[in-house]
């Protein structure tokens, strides 16, 4: 397998290579999967012994027709079915988005969903492209965001919540206040795709809102929270004029048996399905403390059932997921081909413990095993690769990851900026440590694509140094190996954003401020730790910490015991 893994990666584009072909090319068995990010927790073995005993019956007939299938999914969720269309994946509700409500332009925070930047380009709109900053834990920021879709002039807005790759998360009311400012755009779009997997507050699901607004559309996935992506469904929940207009292009059969098959099996199954997700969560928050405890990694808060995760310096990604996968039979995703992330980053899906120790144990024997294989190199030897990693490394050795000298910080301010405040509270990292492409035959070509320019990588580990207070920025210019951009691609026009001083390093985001709205609390310069990020620090993480939470963990909430709504959540896990 070794032999091909190269060419598998380079031929999947903006995604990784399916179970399918991995596993042809390994005798039939898979790896250990950290790369596609489904519950591992469910269907329950009892309901995967119920599909195969029902095989034949499933893949002979047809299924029902849409209408039927989406009727029960409704009734299931206590969603009216005339602000609700079913896709054969959500990637399918994408292109019909696409085709259907998005005339000229679309604008999008990345990295992200691969399909929300290249489904657009594929039919010549144009997209704008928000870059989400390091230095913040690639926390949205959504009042710079609406100042940005303004600039631009955008006509639909997309964000989503968790955010995949980085599991960012805005809290509900930070989210509805987002659609209301937007109000006169054409569309936007919610995608909660991951939503199910949050704990960070009990009803962070924005589905009741935008059924009663003209332009917002919410799109959710079944796959990924049912553990199954190969069914391929997922749905829509808008105003029942947008859902029909997508619902009337819709084949009248396209949801499969097997789709059908599970929604009518979902009724007797919601107590083992809440359990599921609790598993997840807890399992994510030992995930993130095993993680934390490697050198120089840098683990950032998630909300979704997988990690984003910086790679010590002189590691490169592609060379650590090669190895992994071909000396350890483990599948990581690389993030080089994320718009806005580098292959300095990984994703890594949540999975049971056991799976977990195996990962930790792959990843400490290629990043730091005998030095003479180690993916990150000794501190003398510098780096072997020319991908224009090992001049940001550098650049983040001697600068602390903020664009300027050390000496010049230490005589920067040492105050802290006030927070921004707007009718939604910006959101920012939690104090964690530094913590299908496929063109479509007859579309126009890629239009230019408008794309600030990428941010400054943030600060890494690097040798013991006493604590400093974040400073702002002065107003010099930065170094030029700050100003390195990535390889041009063809026709894409760089937009010159206006100028933005750094970011304070705010606390936990979506948290209540004085007057008990969500809003953000600086942190405090106290505390930090070696690299300049608040929270990290030797002993590891709180549970409060990886929750992105600043107070106490709440005691746990009585489990209901029925099938959840859409909307409602079913946690406070602990």
């Amino acid at each position: 397998m070794a032999d091909n893994v190269a060419s598998l990666f380079r031929g999947t584009a903006a995604h990784s290579p399916s179970m399918a072909a991995l596993a042809r090319e390994s005798d039939g068995v898979g790896p250990i999967d950290f790369c596609i990010p489904c519950n591992p927790y469910f269907p329950t073995p009892g309901m995967f012994d119920e599909l195969a005993g029902r095989l034949r019956e499933i893949i002979t007939y047809y299924p029902s027709s849409a209408d039927t299938i989406t009727a029960e999914l409704c009734a299931l969720l206590q969603l009216p079915p005339s602000c609700v269309a079913m896709g054969n994946g959500s990637t399918e509700l994408i292109t019909w988005i696409d085709h259907l409500l998005v005339r000229e332009s679309l604008a999008i925070p990345v990295p992200t969903f691969g399909r929300w930047t290249d489904q657009p380009m594929e039919t010549g709109k144009r997209v704008d492209m928000f870059p989400l900053q390091e230095s913040t834990g690639f926390a949205l920021d959504p009042a710079k965001y609406i100042q940005f879709i303004r600039a631009r002039g955008t006509r639909v807005a997309v964000i989503c919540n968790p955010n995949n790759p980085d599991g960012g998360f805005l809290s509900r009311q930070t989210v509805v206040n987002f659609m209301d400012a937007l109000q006169d755009l054409d569309l936007v779009i919610i995608d909660e795709s991951f939503l199910e997997f949050a704990d960070a507050e009990n009803e962070p699901s924005v589905v009741e809102e935008a059924v009663l607004r003209p332009n917002v559309i919410v799109l959710r996935s079944l796959g990924k929270n049912f553990g199954l992506h190969g069914i391929r469904f997922g749905y829509l929940v808008a105003n029942p004029a947008l859902a029909g207009k997508i619902r009337s292009m819709l084949p009248k059969w396209n949801l499969n048996s097997f789709a059908e098959t599970v929604v009518f099996m979902l009724k007797e199954h919601g107590a083992e399905y809440m359990e599921s997700l609790h598993l997840v969560r807890r399992d994510r928050l030992d995930m993130a403390r095993q993680l934390t405890a490697l050198p120089g990694l840098t683990v950032y808060p998630s909300q979704g059932n997988f990690l984003f995760v910086r790679l010590p310096v002189g590691a490169e990604g592609t060379v650590v997921r090669d190895r992994l996968l071909t000396e350890h039979r483990i599948l990581v995703r690389e993030c080089g081909n994320k718009i806005g992330s580098s292959s300095r980053f990984l994703r890594l899906v949540v999975r049971p413990q056991v799976d977990v120790r195996r990962l930790v144990s792959g990843l400490e024997q290629v990043l730091y095993g005998s030095r003479r294989g180690a993916a990150v190199p000794e501190p003398s030897t510098g780096t072997g690769y020319s991908s224009g990693t090992a001049a940001v490394d550098r650049l983040i050795s001697e600068t602390n990851g903020v664009g300027m000298p050390l000496a010049a910080q230490a005589a920067a301010m040492p105050s802290l900026p006030p927070a921004q405040t707007w009718p939604g509270p910006a959101q920012a990292p939690a104090q964690l440590p530094g913590g299908i492409p496929g063109g479509m035959p007859g579309l126009m070509p890629a239009p230019a694509v408008a794309m600030m320019p990428a941010p400054a990588p943030a600060a890494a580990m690097m040798p013991p140094m006493a604590p400093m207070p974040p400073a702002a920025p002065p107003q010099q210019p930065m170094p030029a190996v700050a100003q390195m951009q990535p390889p041009p691609m063809p026709a894409v026009a760089q937009m010159q954003p206006p100028p933005m001083s750094a970011p304070p390093m705010p606390g936990m985001p979506g948290m209540p401020n004085s007057n008990g709205m969500p809003g953000m609390t600086p942190a405090p310069a106290a505390g930090l730790g070696q690299t300049g990020i608040p929270g990290l620090r030797n002993g590891g993480l709180t549970a409060a910490q990886v929750r992105g939470r600043t107070q106490p963990e709440p005691e746990p909430a009585p489990q209901p015991t029925g099938w959840p709504a859409a909307g409602a959540m079913y946690n406070q896990v602990g």
